[in-house]
């Protein structure tokens, strides 16, 4: 959900974390979440710290009350808080989302007060105030009021047309649709509608409105499957269970109408995984914890209907909470032009003060004693100076470009436009373009030194395909046909004597399909059974179709791949699972389950065939399964090789293996089983115990390997970024060895660099840029001191009890901050000396800080590009935030500032947009500098010539329009459309993107290079027609030289030379970029000969007073060759400067340029071949699991089978499933 960006920010403020409010590790405890340190946080996050400073935590934290189905409850004054003056709200928040930031009565006021918030506007108002004052004004007024109001009504049609896209999308939110009981009946009614304490009904594939008690569901148990993409960017979907008494109770509309239970829980807060809360009905209490409440923004899945509470609407939910506040990003080159302006602030200052003091002694020395200069006024020279000095201020405001805001704003919005244009960043599969979803950062795009990628989803497509796999020591995989020959071109396996393959994986071994159809290696059958049955994949039929929910897309693609080969999972009970294979289906007695869990990285399942034989299957990582193996194992090496070979093919790999049990041992290890399953303390490590005892003596049947598909041109990219010298740390919650391999996947880590593991580094900086850095979260805990140690509850004060005391503390915590900051500057300055860095295992709330550090220690400019709700808080905290519109739902999107669907369009928006806009506006701004100091200056340097007087050395009406007219269109076109080289040549060469990242095309040497060019042109301006015009006769024998005929020649030199000028900094002609130097020339001479036509003075005699200047002085040859030769002096010295420079020292771009019809042969970008070295191998294969628990335990409980089953249980019953011995153990 995007927020508004209602907050400025300087550069270095902009350096702190976006966004506090963030989803805690996922591995703190409750007494360190209690213990969270004592920096400043934001209101929402005291909630999470009350049980720190109170004796009874669990009662003074559960102080947010719900009473179901009683709106009037929540209305008592006592709920009621102060919001301004004496107006009084709720402190339950409505359903009604607010993201816009006006409506019709607060636009106008509110926008303008955001505007003169800037301070060229606010300086432009004074100015237009101090113009009425006819005391001190030379300027009419209306040459201030004009630019102003064009500058202000653009900008507020622009902000108005974002904040209409904020309406609609508030509003089709808030009108979604689900049914609330109302008068004891179910209704339909909007989201905005629901309120805290209603009673809902979800449907299948319904998105969550609130965060909701579960009552009941459709399913046994009111078990409710949910997705949460939204939420976590996950989308193996997680169950919520109801408690029994409202599963038993709460069914039947008429009972849900009639409840009316009491919630006693925590207030709102930010934490996705934490809840802590009470249910008083029927005169008992019972505890809620987080695994029965539904958030907003999940979806029901696989579920028909749930019933739900609602207990935090709107604001109060835990997304909202998270979503934060958006900061107003700006780029650097706006906190330099701000910095600029304010430069010229301080000349103009400067000038009109020296001008001032000038005037009061020339009014001392001559204009007291010429009696044809008196005025009737017999002020004091010294007054007269001071007026002076705000009549010059007015004179010389045009240094401070009025129309510079504006124009920038409108070549950001064409820069966006070209953006969204892009159709070679469209991605017609999905039907999605590229989207600025800001126009404020273009420019910054060309100048990024860090790229912060989330991997699954953003690197990777989050499909997972099965490759290849190693059977008994033979790999099976490659492009073979049945008599076991290797082809180059073979088609894809046919599946179709497999009724339950669902057509979807494409595998090339046709060997393989033999080996299992001919059943001559009963280790390949039993390789596949394995699959099938050793697994908590979740199935249910539509269609007659079987539809997996796997606790990860890994453990997924296994289950697919054997039903694919002919071991199709069909159904499962509280303890028997139903397996077809090869056509028949067999029914085997599960007796365990042992799940997974990150330390043991591995599961079993311990199963009776209706022989009444027992058997061990196991699969899991490598490194655990060989610690476990038989002795004699005799393919352990062949496997262990072909383990080698899949991880440097950057595969997920696990080893598959399995044990026979005899019944005397399996009944001993059974009791301690029972006993560990059902004890009261430590019951996970009891658990852990016992499943090593039975997983021992393993006998190995062969290893899967599976692809975690990187995107199209992921390699390439990374390349090409590399090469422009931009490093990429990539941010996952996977752990080490998945994130590696990927890493070796995209290229990202190479054979030949050195590997630092954060754990093993003494945090020095030592300068290696062939190393690579792998950080684990242990370390990054570390380094970030976000682990709290543990303190005594005795110790605890909320304050200390003496002044040594508080002394102590104090000089205690500086201790803690200098070490904590020293920490990760080191890790910082060691990082960012490697090529590239890769964080495993990272919550959201890491990943921005990690972002953090680097804005904060090495003043870069950082991106971040992620596809899921965990990766908002990164894409909020870099100065760019990129989203992906992948599988994890669109919560990142909403967040970002740019938005495509490939990552592979990365390379485009920042090597050919970012560069082309970052050096766009850098030329944009040098000459929108330049142009106005040659004008404005000429008004400095006629002040010696008129006695200080603040006399301007133009018409007033040329000075209206000279900024509006007749130099604006030239300049915006070259900010808009030029480009010193093409988009193929931008990419073919990123080294041409360094430029942005080393500021090299604006800074202050830059600004001061333009300023001085405008004070040299505007000497020529002034002094050549000066020296033209001294004791000059025209043909007619009248002289041409006064005051209007010598203003008409400046402008006209002036204007000639500006459009010429544009046209010497254009690197790229089209016929708009002709057209709009010429027009503009031709515009001011027809604007010029309108405004000094006899006719318009006649209808406005006091406004046009240049009546027949013009024609008059225009007529003489003589001024057009002081012209020509004005124009020619200011333009031919910077055309021999630039052929000296592009002859003498050009520029890559330079050399690009002039060598470009050469280079149109576009070169194709090679991927590096890799030399496999067997055995050698630095790197471990992956485990293909979830990071959590699978549904083993929800299983082995029954809690998800319905209670009418299909026919298995006869089938059990009649024993008639057969059983076929797959080999001798």
């Amino acid at each position: 959900m995007s927020t508004e960006r209602d907050s400025e920010t300087t550069f270095d403020e902009d350096s702190q974390p976006n966004d506090e409010v963030v989803p805690y590790s996922d591995d703190e405890t409750e007494d360190e979440l209690d213990d969270q340190g004592s920096t400043v946080e934001p209101e929402q996050n005291r909630v999470n710290r009350e049980a720190e400073e109170n004796q009874e935590p669990f009662r003074k934290e559960c102080t947010w009350q719900v009473k179901a189905n009683d709106r009037k409850y929540h209305e008592q004054p006592h709920f009621m808080n102060t919001k301004f003056f004496c107006i009084k709200k709720s402190k339950y928040a409505n359903n009604a989302i607010k993201t816009y930031k006006y409506n019709v009565l607060t636009f106008i006021p509110m926008n303008l007060f955001e505007q003169f918030k800037r301070a060229a506007n606010l300086y432009f108002l004074v100015l237009l105030i101090l113009q009425a004052i006819p005391q001190i004004s030379t300027l009419a007024w209306y040459t201030t009021l004009v630019p102003l109001l064009l500058v202000l009504g653009v900008t507020a049609i622009k902000d108005l047309v974002d904040d209409v896209a904020r309406h609609k999308m508030d509003k089709e939110i808030n009108n979604r649709t689900c049914e609330v009981i109302k008068d004891g009946r179910f209704k339909v009614a909007k989201w905005k509608d629901i309120q805290v304490g209603d009673v809902i009904r979800l449907k299948k594939n319904d998105f969550v409105p609130a965060d909701i008690l579960l009552l009941s569901s459709s399913e046994p148990n009111s078990l409710c499957y949910v997705e949460t993409a939204e939420l976590d960017g996950e989308t193996n979907l997680k169950f919520k269970m109801s408690l029994e008494i409202t599963d038993q109770y709460l069914q039947r509309e008429d009972t849900l109408a009639t409840f009316d239970g009491f919630v006693e829980c925590e207030e709102p807060n930010n934490r996705l995984d934490k809840f802590t809360g009470t249910l008083f009905w029927r005169n008992t209490s019972f505890p809620l914890d987080a695994d029965k409440i539904l958030l907003r923004g999940c979806v029901i899945r696989n579920t028909d209907f749930c019933h739900g509470l609602v207990i935090f609407a709107g604001a109060d939910t835990k997304i909202m909470k998270n979503s934060g506040k958006t900061r107003f990003k700006r780029t650097k080159i706006d906190y330099l032009m701000n910095y600029m302006v304010y430069t010229i602030f301080v000349v103009l200052s400067l000038l009109s003060a020296g001008l001032a003091i000038g005037h009061a002694y020339w009014e001392a020395q001559v204009g007291n004693y010429s009696w044809y200069l008196y005025d009737g006024k017999d002020d004091t020279p010294s007054y007269r100076g001071f007026l002076n000095f705000w009549g010059y201020i007015i004179v010389l405001n045009t240094m401070v470009p009025i129309s510079l805001y504006v124009s920038v704003e409108v070549i950001r919005l064409g820069q966006s436009h070209f953006i969204n244009w892009d159709l070679q960043m469209y991605y017609a599969e999905k039907d999605t373009p590229a989207k600025a979803r800001t126009t404020t950062l273009n420019e910054q795009l060309g100048q990024i030194h860090y790229i912060f990628s989330d991997k699954t989803g953003t690197l990777t497509q989050n499909i997972m395909t099965f490759k290849k796999c190693c059977i008994n020591g033979q790999i099976y995989g490659d492009h073979r046909d049945a008599s076991q020959h290797n082809h180059n071109k073979i088609e894809q396996v046919d599946f179709s004597w497999n009724t339950y393959a669902d057509g979807k994986l494409a595998f090339y071994d046709h060997y393989l399909i033999e080996q299992i159809q001919s059943g001559k290696e009963p280790e390949v059958r039993q390789f596949f059974f394995l699959l099938a049955v050793c697994h908590t994949v979740m199935v249910d039929r539509t269609d007659g179709q079987l539809n997996y929910q796997a606790a990860s897309p890994d453990e997924g693609a296994l289950v697919n791949a054997a039903r694919n080969f002919g071991f199709a999972f069909l159904a499962r009970t509280q303890n028997t699972i139903t397996i077809s294979e090869l056509g028949t289906e067999r029914t085997y007695n599960v007796l365990a389950i042992l799940d997974f869990n990150s330390d043991r990285k591995r599961m079993s399942i311990i199963v009776r065939t209706p022989e009444g034989n027992i058997r061990l299957y196991c699969k899991g990582a490598d490194t655990v399964i060989y610690e476990r193996l038989h002795r004699m194992n005799p393919t352990k090496q062949e496997t262990q090789d072909a383990l080698d070979i899949f991880a440097n093919e950057t595969l997920r790999t696990l080893c598959l293996c399995y044990k026979e049990i005899e019944e005397k041992e399996f009944a001993q290890w059974n009791k301690k089983f029972m006993a560990a399953s059902v004890a009261s303390t430590n019951r996970d490590e009891a658990l852990d115990k016992v499943y090593e005892e039975i997983e021992k003596d393993l006998i190995l049947l062969g290893a899967t390997a599976i692809e975690d598909k990187l995107q199209d041109g992921v390699p390439e990219t990374i390349s090409k970024l590399a090469k422009a010298d931009i490093k990429i740390w990539v941010l996952t919650g996977d752990k080490k060895e998945t994130a590696e391999n990927i890493g070796f996947a995209c290229e990202l880590l190479t054979e030949d660099t050195t590997i630092c593991y954060g754990e093993d580094i003494n945090f020095k900086s030592e300068s290696q840029q062939t190393w690579k850095c792998m950080m684990k979260k242990p370390c990054l805990n570390e380094i970030l001191l976000e682990k709290k140690t543990k303190r005594s509850k005795i110790l605890k004060l909320k304050f200390p009890r003496t002044e040594e005391e508080r002394r102590m503390r104090t000089q205690s915590k500086r201790r803690l901050e200098a070490k904590k900051e020293q920490r990760q500057k080191n890790f910082v300055d060691l990082a960012c000396e490697c090529s590239a860095v890769i964080c495993c295992r990272v919550t959201p709330k890491q990943k921005a800080m990690v972002v953090d550090l680097v804005k904060r220690y090495k003043k870069a400019i950082t991106l971040a590009i992620g596809d899921g709700a965990n990766d908002v808080n990164m894409i909020k905290t870099a100065h760019i935030g990129v989203g992906i519109s992948g599988q994890e739902g669109m919560q990142a999107v909403m967040s970002s500032d740019y938005s495509f669907a490939q990552f592979r369009y990365l390379q485009r928006l920042l090597l050919v947009h970012g560069r082309w806009s970052y050096i766009r506006m850098c030329k944009f701004l040098r000459y929108f500098f330049y142009k106005n100091f040659a004008f404005t200056l000429v008004h400095f340097w006629y002040s010696f010539f008129n006695g200080y007087s603040a006399q301007t050395a133009y018409e007033d009406w040329f000075i209206t329009l000279y900024n509006v007219l007749y130099s604006s269109l030239p300049v915006l076109l070259m900010g808009l459309l030029d480009q010193d080289v093409s988009d193929k040549l931008s990419l073919r060469f990123p080294g041409l993107y360094i430029v942005g990242q080393r500021d090299l095309l604006f800074n202050y040497k830059r600004f001061f290079i333009s300023l001085l060019h405008g004070v040299l042109t505007s000497m020529i301006l002034f002094f050549i027609p000066l020296g033209a015009y001294l004791q000059t006769v025209g043909q007619d024998g009248e002289a041409p030289s006064d005051y209007q005929s010598f203003a008409v020649t400046i402008a006209s030199a002036l204007v000639i030379t500006v459009n010429f000028q544009i046209g010497l900094d254009t690197s790229y002609w089209t016929f708009v970029n002709a057209f709009s130097i010429f027009g503009s020339i031709a515009l001011y001479f027809g604007i010029m000969f309108d405004f000094h036509s006899a006719g318009i003075h006649v209808l406005f005699p006091s406004i046009f007073q240049f009546t027949g200047t013009a024609s008059n002085a225009l007529r003489q040859p003589y001024i057009w060759l002081t012209i020509i030769l004005t124009v020619a002096v200011c333009l031919l010295p910077v055309v021999a400067i630039r052929f000296l420079s592009m002859t003498i020292w050009p520029s890559e771009s330079d050399k690009i340029q002039k060598h470009r019809k050469r280079l149109k042969a576009e070169e194709q970008w090679q991927r590096r071949q890799q030399v496999f070295r067997r055995g050698v191998s630095s790197r471990r294969s992956a485990y293909a699991f979830s990071h959590q628990r699978g549904y083993a335990d929800l299983i082995s409980s029954g809690r998800s089978i319905r209670k009418k089953r299909s026919p298995l249980d006869a089938i059990v019953a009649d024993g008639t499933a057969e059983y076929r011995r797959t080999g001798d153990s």
